[in-house]
């Protein structure tokens, strides 16, 4: 019996041990630089946001945030890369409303967009803008409805990747139009800009932190943004109700999300520290600056959003019969 007791005794010594150690690692988190991985190409939003976010990460917590873009793949690339990577706290992914529109319309897609990941806080939220090459002969919705009549599948559109939200507010905007514009797939905001501002391409759907700098300078011009109010930072842009079309309500969000398996503890922590950015004075300055605005969810909430907007895009892809193929 006494030599059963002190087995039992040093078993609990073990797994008090072992809880304190990882109790005290996580109170350390983080103890390395942070690997902040983009599924696009620098130069667009969300390069723009987690470099703000990560600058406030960094100072908080005195780790250096590398912020590392993993382009293509209809954001598996950079997925991938996270799901590989230890799941510790150490490597996050930014992820915007692609993340659970992709695997709808791609029947292979390699991983669930809710159970593969531990979603920790959403960042900002923008309402799409259409932008128009400068040379393009339309200055208002109905004229540029009129111009894509006129040119049935001849209008070419930039998207950040093939299935991605400025994708499915294309098709959105030929069902309510009874247009056809073409998509065409880009590894990021900041590539697809540079061949709208250069002719290439002819429109583009995109937001606030991307196309304001070119507005400004004149070399693209908007005609019409989502959402139910024009933008303070864009206030001569009439929204697509004022304009005479019902139904084009698309906005992005970002998020932050970890592999599976991180501890609860790390992930309440980062998303601690996210909410208190959010609420800075001057980083609310800034995102409203970009015309983008704080989007605050914690872990739980963040979860619930994603599994509504599992729910939504579904029946826009049902309903407009879009199909992706490998």
């Amino acid at each position: 019996m006494i030599t059963l007791n002190i087995i039992y005794v040093f078993i609990a010594l073990c797994i008090s041990i072992g809880f304190a150690s990882n109790s005290a690692a996580q109170q350390r988190f983080p103890t390395k630089p942070i690997r902040f991985i983009l599924p696009n190409a620098p130069g667009g939003s969300n390069d723009v946001v987690a470099r703000l976010i990560g600058e406030k990460l960094s100072a908080s917590w005195g780790q250096p945030i590398i912020v590392d873009s993993r382009p293509g793949g209809n954001n598996i690339i950079a997925a991938d890369a996270l799901l590989k990577s230890t799941a510790d706290g150490h490597t996050i992914l930014l992820v915007t409303a692609a993340h659970v529109i992709n695997p709808l319309l791609l029947p292979k897609h390699p991983y669930d967009a809710i159970k593969d990941f531990s979603p920790i806080a959403t960042l900002v939220s923008t309402d799409y803008i259409l932008v128009l090459n400068a040379a393009l002969p339309a200055n208002t919705l109905s004229e540029f409805i009129a111009l894509a009549k006129a040119k049935p599948g001849q209008l070419n559109g930039a998207g950040s990747n093939t299935g991605g939200i400025q994708h499915l507010a294309l098709e959105l905007f030929n069902m309510l139009a009874n247009v056809k514009l073409q998509h065409v797939p880009y590894k990021g905001g900041g590539p697809g800009m540079t061949d709208l501002i250069g002719g290439q391409i002819q429109f583009a759907f995109n937001n606030a932190i991307t196309v304001t700098p070119h507005i400004k300078s004149g070399k693209i011009k908007a005609i019409a943004v989502g959402g139910e109010a024009r933008l303070p930072i864009l206030p001569l842009i009439p929204t697509f109700v004022e304009s005479g079309m019902t139904g084009f309500n698309v906005k992005n969000w970002f998020g932050v999300v970890a592999p599976a398996r991180t501890p609860n503890e790390i992930i309440n922590k980062i998303a601690n520290e996210i909410i208190k950015i959010q609420g800075m004075t001057d980083i609310k300055e800034k995102l409203a600056m970009q015309g983008v605005e704080p989007f605050i969810n914690g872990p739980n909430a963040f979860t619930q959003f994603l599994k509504l907007e599992i729910e939504k895009y579904g029946r826009i892809v049902k309903a407009a019969n879009i199909k992706i193929e490998y």
